[in-house]
């Protein structure tokens, strides 16, 4: 096929890439050692690079040939990085563990640096051309949270949003929410933008020792949403699963009886909207978007009613029926929530707030409490992307992967919001990965662009390949085979030609 004139950048790509270390194994595929592959689009051809993320963990491991650094599902024994009374007493101390900086998840762009991160207090800076491992940066020397979500959101100009928990202070669980600026004072030059990170606000966690697990949150014009679902983390758990033998991931749970709490945070007063809204208990780990419309605050996420979708991966579940034997019990459904942020005081309880067209529901209640139903847009679609200029505000498009019930993609898809059409794109025996928009330079509407996915044969003989789409028709542009044995990844991002730094700089 031809590709795009215009389309001239780098496409970079994170996820577990290796789940041995001589005679050991991790148990959970989200624990593999990060590998960064890219696809760099140059005049019309395509150049692949992958590399394994020198983190210290990697080096750690390799040396010692086995795994030795503990990961969310997998917990090391004992760890010759570090004296094991000493560790064992600073789990007690701390309550929180010394965290990988396995960096697996994603990249991020912050000033004009790009990193691999993934939900720990580290991340690592990287060269998005030579795909070389950088520096560390430990958040926690910024801003106090022993865990952050990899998916930022970026504001017009450039700064970067994110979140975290802070567990640190006994006794005083919050959820902080942090911005990075784009770029620092001309005075300063040489210092990083993370030495001017501020915290936008926090918002405490509503049980001390049990905050929410959380994998993004929604953004619009004026509000921050955070999603507080009753998916989570047991502290005291956490602090003697080293001494209890087990891992983290067991120290996670999910309470199928309680509430999913919504948090909206006015962008400009950094307060929290005093209204409790309120919907029933659910896991998600993704927002599509969100926006504004008459007073109402309209967002959409993808949602489970269970959290069977982590147990799927552990790696003894992945053997070779892994199609056959895997089901999952709650099939992922694109939910949208209608809040009625600014609504009438005194309507009566029991009355539906929502007044834009909408099957989705707020009722209000004899405390005061909104509680929020969902209208359900679609099911089975995951690793949502969406065209990334339309954040925050109204939108069509989402670009996914389709999952039956297996938690493995067959497809990827172009769901339209507004009509509920889908379009899909799969072959055969391929497994795509998250599909990602890259508008056209002079695009004028939503849609104009293309989709980029990496294909994955079933069968190893068959060689993985990149895929370019139409996004408007979502045919076939045009593919680049790769002769290696790619991996399946995670989340990833295209960095356009003028947003890389050239060598000399």
């Amino acid at each position: 096929g031809q590709l795009p004139t215009w389309l001239q950048g780098i496409l970079l790509r994170n996820g577990p890439g290796m789940h041995t270390i001589g005679d050991s194994k991790y148990n959970h595929w989200f624990d593999g050692l990060a590998l960064l592959h890219s696809f760099t689009f140059k005049n019309g051809e395509v150049y692949y690079r992958s590399k394994y993320l020198r983190s210290d963990t990697y080096n750690c491991n390799i040396e010692a040939n086995r795994i030795v650094v503990s990961e969310f599902g997998t917990m090391a024994y004992p760890d010759p990085c570090k004296n094991i009374f000493a560790k064992a007493f600073s789990y007690l101390s701390h309550t929180i563990p010394e965290f990988t900086d396995n960096c697996l998840i994603n990249i991020m762009k912050a000033g004009d640096d790009f990193f691999a991160t993934s939900e720990t207090n580290f991340i690592r800076k990287i060269n998005p051309q030579t795909l070389e491992t950088l520096e560390k940066v430990d958040y926690n020397k910024y801003v106090a949270v022993n865990v952050a979500t990899s998916h930022p959101h970026y504001d017009s100009a450039g700064n970067v949003l994110n979140m975290g928990t802070s567990i640190v202070d006994k006794g005083k669980t919050k959820y902080v929410l942090f911005k990075i600026p784009s770029s620092v004072p001309e005075q300063e030059k040489k210092k990083s933008c993370f030495k001017h990170l501020e915290v936008v606000c926090s918002i405490p966690s509503r049980s001390l020792l049990h905050p929410s697990y959380y994998h993004s949150f929604g953004i619009t014009e004026n509000y921050i949403i955070f999603i507080e679902q009753p998916f989570r983390l047991d502290i005291v758990k956490m602090a003697t699963a080293y001494i209890r033998h087990v891992s983290w991931a067991s120290c996670l749970a999910f309470n199928k009886d309680d509430k999913t709490w919504f948090h909206f945070i006015d962008k400009k007063t950094k307060k929290e909207v005093s209204t409790k809204f309120y919907t029933d208990a659910m896991v998600f780990f993704h927002h599509i978007n969100a926006y504004e419309e008459d007073g109402h605050i309209i967002f959409d996420i993808i949602a489970y009613t269970d959290n069977s979708l982590y147990d799927m991966f552990y790696l003894k579940n992945l053997g070779k029926d892994f199609e056959e034997n895997s089901k999952l019990t709650s099939i992922p459904t694109c939910k949208r929530f209608v809040v009625p942020l600014q609504h009438d005081k005194d309507a009566e309880v029991g009355s539906n707030l929502v007044t834009l067209p909408s099957t989705a529901t707020a009722v209000k209640e004899k405390d005061g409490n909104i509680y929020c139903q969902p209208e359900i847009l679609c099911e089975g679609i995951e690793l949502p992307r969406i065209n990334y200029d339309y954040n925050g505000k109204k939108y069509k498009y989402v670009f996914a992967t389709k999952v039956q019930w297996s938690p493995v993609p067959t497809k990827i898809a172009k769901f339209n919001t507004q009509t509920k059409e889908m379009l899909h794109w799969g072959q055969d025996h391929c497994w795509p990965s998250e599909p990602i928009f890259v508008p056209n330079p002079d695009a004028k509407e939503e849609d104009d662009g293309v989709v980029l996915t990496c294909v994955v044969k079933t069968d190893p003989k068959e060689a993985p390949f990149l895929l370019v789409l139409d996004a408007k028709t979502f045919t076939e542009l045009g593919r680049a085979t790769v002769d290696v044995d790619m991996h399946l990844d995670l989340h990833g991002m295209f960095i356009p030609e003028q947003d890389l730094k050239t060598e000399t700089e």
